[in-house]
């Protein structure tokens, strides 16, 4: 699976957008990964969406962090990542 943070997949052709598509890592403690492994999480599960739609490639991929800040002070805060972008088709040959 392609992905690309832009709208364009170097050497190929966008011929038509499938729809945008977004995944979420689950909720978790804020010590409980690096921000990194989150972020793959969260992108092996967009990619599974995008096949699931036959999708060739994903463009405009964008991530974003969700968090909760307990209020009781013997609780931890948590957070997700989410991961969005659109799911295309490529031109063939």
């Amino acid at each position: 699976m392609l992905v690309s943070s832009n709208h364009e997949i170097q050497g190929s052709r966008v011929v038509r957008e499938i729809g945008r598509i977004s995944a979420a890592t689950g909720w978790g403690g804020v010590a409980c990964a690096s921000s990194e492994e989150l972020r793959a999480q969260a992108l092996r599960r967009l990619i599974a969406k995008a096949q699931d739609y036959e999708a060739d490639a994903i463009v405009d991929v964008d991530y974003s962090v969700d968090g909760i800040k307990s209020c009781d002070l013997s609780a931890c805060d948590l957070k997700r990542v989410i991961v969005s972008g659109v799911a295309v088709r490529l031109a063939r040959g």
